[in-house]
């Protein structure tokens, strides 16, 4: 975890929907805060998920809560990052105000294919960055990006190359040239993908491994898979247990032996998919523990963070 924590600007991180991302994004952001790094977990839809675990109301795209010490969070909000941008290109007053109250612009930022894409990657480039749009504005270590799923994640990072080459010259060349130049950097920037040990998840893990280098130029820092069980038993273990179960027994003693049975199954399964991940991947497998609680609260994302914290 040391270099990823340490020497990176940017963590982005992204994986099929309904893998844990937000999970171990703010895993990870809270292993790097408790290893001294200023950080701040982005997530780029209004789920709120990472507040809530930190029982902290109102993460918006107005405000950079502080949820513990060197952490904070905030929702991007692509309306909001376009005029902070336009502020910063255009000084303020009355020809920004002109500008944003268009409808002819809000269309625009609307329905331009790509631009809300390329004006949240451009505020994720702006939370890194030493110097802000608004100077009044914070400085974070470290920005761990809750991207979007895989493919949604990947057209993201697409964006500031494709409005790079349209626009060629003036501000949304440059800026864009800025952002792709800090997604290609190896030494600032890393990509880290959730999966889970399960056929689907693994499939599109890899594809998206295989198309990172074309998007960015880079390829996947490390593959973290969620929800892994335990080996609870070994093969002479699971042995006996087969052979009690079809010796007959009262009716909790054989739903307990089913239920050992199943679990073994179960992890012995997704250990092909872990088998698989680090067959043809190329990056680093990591895995994280099933949890079995209805909601993850500060307690189990402290768990999380201590595990990541020892093993990336």
């Amino acid at each position: 975890m040391e270099a990823l924590l340490r020497n990176r600007r940017l963590i982005y991180v992204t994986g099929k929907g309904g893998v844990g991302k937000t999970t171990v994004a703010a895993a990870i952001g809270l292993a790097a805060a408790e290893a001294g790094r200023r950080t701040i977990v982005c997530e780029v839809s209004e789920q709120d998920r990472v507040s809530r675990a930190f029982q902290r109301e109102g993460v918006t795209a107005e405000t950079e809560i502080e949820l513990a010490e060197n952490l904070w969070a905030i929702t991007i909000d692509p309306s909001r990052a376009v005029t902070e941008w336009l502020a910063k290109q255009l000084g303020g007053g009355a020809p920004l105000r002109m500008l944003t109250r268009s409808h002819a612009f809000q269309y625009f930022v609307a329905a331009a294919p790509g631009a809300k894409e390329l004006i949240t990657i451009a505020k994720v480039w702006e939370l890194a960055q030493l110097e802000r749009w608004d100077a009044r504005n914070r400085t974070y270590d470290l920005v761990v990006v809750d991207a979007p799923a895989s493919g949604h994640g990947l057209a993201m990072l697409n964006t500031p190359r494709t409005f790079g080459e349209i626009a060629r010259l003036g501000p949304i060349r440059r800026q864009a040239s800025k952002i792709q130049a800090l997604l290609g950097d190896a030494d600032r920037t890393a990509y880290v993908a959730v999966a889970l040990p399960e056929e689907m998840p693994v499939v599109e893990t890899l594809e998206l491994g295989r198309k990172l280098p074309d998007a960015v130029g880079l390829g996947l820092e490390a593959i973290i898979v969620n929800g892994v069980w335990p080996e609870r038993f070994s093969a002479k273990d699971v042995k006996a247990i087969r052979a009690a179960s079809r010796n007959g027994h009262d009716p909790e003693g054989a739903a307990a032996l089913r239920a050992a049975l199943a679990e073994h199954d179960r992890a012995t399964l997704q250990r092909t998919h872990l088998d698989r991940l680090e067959r043809e991947s190329g990056a680093r497998v990591l895995t994280l523990p099933y949890l079995f609680e209805s909601e993850l609260g500060l307690p189990e994302y402290q768990q999380l963070a201590d595990l990541l914290a020892a093993d990336l």
